[in-house]
């Protein structure tokens, strides 16, 4: 294991956690209608620009780890790759329908 790619690594999930952060700070603010905050769940899990969307680009995080633990585990027998498969996939079919469900009940016409 490289230090320098666990650094990229760690460096990068700090960046992300602010920018989830400032997302949070969002939805939080006081004069977020249902409108808007229909919008901000929306690009959560756009998809039109790949890899669009932070749920999407999740899951698809998780598949490539997947693919990679299916390489590289122990006597190749799915421990670890199955797991990460079936979380992009709860991620995308669960988190993602969920979302789209929310934004739409909140502001049903700014479906696309």
């Amino acid at each position: 294991m490289t230090r320098t790619r666990i650094e990229r690594v760690r460096a990068a999930v700090g960046i992300a956690c602010l920018a989830l952060q400032q997302i949070e700070d969002d939805l939080s603010a006081d004069d977020v209608d249902q409108e808007e905050l229909a919008a901000i769940l929306r690009e959560l899990i756009e998809d039109t620009d790949p890899p669009g969307g932070f749920i999407p680009f999740l899951a698809q995080l998780l598949t490539v780890a997947a693919r990679r633990a299916e390489q590289v585990e122990p006597d190749r027998d799915g421990d670890a790759s199955c797991p990460l498969h079936e979380a992009a996939a709860l991620i995308t079919d669960n988190a993602g329908q969920r979302l789209i469900w929310a934004a739409r009940a909140l502001h049903p016409q700014g479906d696309r």
